[in-house]
C-alpha cells in the first residue's frame, strides 16, 4: 500500500490535527473511511497525527492499522464531540502539549440525513448544520490564532459534490451546510491569505467508505436500497472513488506542491458533477 502514495518531502516533521479520524462499520473490511486514508496518507510522509472521532474505539481502530502498515509512525488519538466547544479546546490544547505547535488542520467530520425542506424537522436541520459547518469553525476558531502565531498552517475541509448539485438523495440540510464549508473556506482563505495560511477544500463525489460498505450489508431493505441507489451511478469515468482519492487529494493541498493554491476547491468526483448523468 505505501507505494501508492505520493511522497512530498517537505511534510516531513509537520504535527496535523484530523477532525472524524475513525470510521464506522466492519472491523475486518479493508476499506478506510475519509478521515483514516488521508491520517494514513500524511503519515507515509512523515507527519505527525494527532486525531479524534467521537468514539475512541474508532479512532484506535484507524490507529491499530496504521502502526500495522508502518510501525515508525507517529500517531495519537482521543475522543472529542466536534458539537461542543469544551471538546474541542480540549483536542487542541492537547495537541500542542504533545508536539507543540500545529501545521496541518484537517476538518472531516460529516453525517447526512434525510429529508426535504417540508419534511426535515427543525431539531434535525439544526443538529445537521451544526455537526457540517460549525464544528469547522470551531476547529478553525482554535486552530487559525496558533497558526498565525507560528507564520504558518494549512487547513483542509472536507465538503461534498451536493454543495454543487443535487444527486437523486433528499438531503437538504447536509447539501446546505456542505456549499456553507465551501464558502466559508473561500472567504476565509482569502484573509489569511497574508498572514501566511491556506486554506481549501476537497470536494469529494460518490466515494465507496465503510458507510457506503455497511449500507450494502445492512438488514434493512431501505439501507440496501440506498445502497443500491448510490452505487448504481452515472460517473463518466465509470467507476466511484474511495477514500485514498479524497486523502491523495488532501495531502498534496498540505504540502508545498499546492503552496500557491488557497481559496480553492478541489473537486474529487470522476467528473459527475460536471456531466449530465448520462456517462461519459
Amino acid at each position: 500500500m505505501t507505494s501508492n502514495f505520493p511522497t512530498y518531502p517537505d511534510l516531513k516533521g509537520k504535527v496535523a490535527l484530523i477532525t472524524g479520524i475513525g470510521q464506522v462499520g466492519l472491523s475486518n473490511s479493508s476499506t478506510w473511511g475519509n478521515g483514516a486514508a488521508t491520517a494514513r496518507a500524511l503519515g507515509h510522509n512523515g507527519v505527525k497525527i494527532f486525531g479524534c472521532d467521537l468514539k475512541l474505539e474508532a479512532a484506535e481502530y484507524t490507529q491499530q492499522r496504521i502502526l500495522q502498515d508502518d510501525p515508525s509512525a507517529v500517531i495519537d488519538v482521543m475522543t472529542t464531540d466536534v458539537t461542543k466547544t469544551e471538546d474541542v479546546e480540549r483536542f487542541v490544547q492537547a495537541a500542542m502539549e504533545k508536539h507543540g505547535r500545529i501545521d496541518v488542520l484537517i476538518n472531516n467530520v460529516g453525517m447526512t440525513a434525510a429529508g426535504d425542506p417540508g419534511s426535515m424537522s427543525e431539531e434535525t436541520w439544526l443538529k445537521q448544520v451544526d455537526l457540517n459547518l460549525n464544528s469547522v469553525y470551531r476547529l478553525c476558531h482554535a486552530v487559525l490564532p496558533i497558526m498565525e502565531k507560528q507564520g504558518s498552517g494549512v487547513v483542509v475541509n472536507n465538503a461534498s459534490i451536493t454543495a454543487f448539485r443535487y444527486i437523486g438523495k433528499p438531503q437538504i440540510a447536509y447539501a446546505s451546510a456542505k456549499a456553507a464549508v465551501v464558502q466559508f473556506t473561500k472567504a476565509a482563505g482569502v484573509m489569511y491569505a497574508p498572514r501566511g495560511i491556506r486554506l481549501n477544500c476537497v470536494v469529494p463525489g460518490l466515494m465507496f467508505t465503510p458507510l457506503v460498505e455497511n449500507l450494502g450489508a445492512s438488514e434493512k431493505e431501505e439501507d440496501r436500497e440506498t445502497f443500491r441507489k448510490i452505487t448504481q451511478h452515472n460517473v463518466p469515468m465509470g467507476n466511484m472513488g474511495d477514500s485514498f482519492d479524497v486523502a491523495n487529494a488532501a495531502v498534496f493541498l498540505c504540502s508545498d506542491a499546492a503552496k500557491y493554491v488557497t481559496a480553492h476547491a478541489l473537486v474529487v468526483d470522476g467528473g459527475i458533477t460536471e456531466s449530465t448523468g448520462t456517462g461519459g
